[in-house]
């Protein structure tokens, strides 16, 4: 099963890391998050990868055209034109980068990748955000449930505190929001059959999560998968640095692998 990772957003809110490079690009612990979401699937044995290029996709051709380059010790002989990697390590991965646009929107680029799918089951994800959820646990409910598509529903951790205040102002509480306080909320890591693409009827213009979604879920076609484990989106500075500092702090509960 092929997954299909979409990479392809502005990331406006990290402006202060994507004025330069691509969101899925923004390093935790050393490497782009679009890596550690990868490591995640290969770890249960899915190598191959669709990513859906949009704002500076170069960047990421880059990267993994020169992955050597990047991640080993290399002798250039510029007189003989000769370059030499040394200590490399290849994942056993195949990628396929697909340009579908800077202004196609959710829906419209996996419209676009759709000749490199086949006709055949897929997963799904977004190129920000890192779990520990057990994905053959997914896929095996996807397959229990034979519904078009299934969402992996998560429950964030609440980032404000609760007030309960009385009719003269007066707060007799406070608490930090639970994520039970939050509900079940779209976490990514999708499983799709190939009949979801007759949901995406807008061109570039669809939004995946609005008439899509909305409507498997209305044809009754739309599965949960609850997570109540570790999900964590990078939607700011704030976020990377979290990230960051669970990565450091060896607190990293999504890598799952050795």
């Amino acid at each position: 099963m092929k997954v299909v990772i979409l990479a392809g957003g502005f990331g406006t809110r990290l402006a202060e890391e994507t004025d330069v490079r691509p969101k899925p690009m923004v390093e935790i612990g050393g490497m782009p998050i679009l890596w550690h979401i990868m490591k995640i699937y290969s770890s249960y044995g899915y190598n191959e990868f669709i990513v859906c290029l949009g704002y500076k996709g170069y960047v990421i051709k880059e990267y993994f055209a020169n992955l050597f380059l990047h991640h080993a010790d290399v002798t250039i002989d510029i007189s003989n034109n000769k370059l030499e990697v040394h200590n490399s390590f290849a994942e056993n991965w195949k990628i396929t980068l697909v340009e579908t646009g800077p202004e196609t929107l959710t829906g419209g680029r996996i419209s676009k990748v759709r000749k490199y799918i086949g006709n055949e089951p897929f997963m799904l994800t977004y190129g920000d955000g890192v779990s520990n959820v057990n994905i053959k646990e997914l896929v095996d409910f996807h397959n229990k449930n034979q519904k078009f598509c299934t969402v992996t529903s998560v429950q964030p951790s609440g980032r404000f505190g609760v007030l309960q205040i009385n009719d003269q102002s007066l707060v007799e509480s406070f608490h930090e929001k639970r994520s039970e306080d939050i509900g079940w909320i779209n976490g990514g890591f999708f499983v799709c059959q190939p009949e979801i693409f007759n949901y995406i009827n807008e061109g570039d213009k669809t939004i995946w999560e609005r008439d899509p979604l909305e409507n498997l879920a209305k044809d009754k076609q739309l599965v949960s998968f609850k997570h109540s484990g570790f999900w964590r989106p990078m939607d700011s500075l704030k976020d990377k640095m979290d990230l960051n500092e669970l990565w450091n702090s060896g607190k990293a509960d999504w890598k799952i692998w050795k």
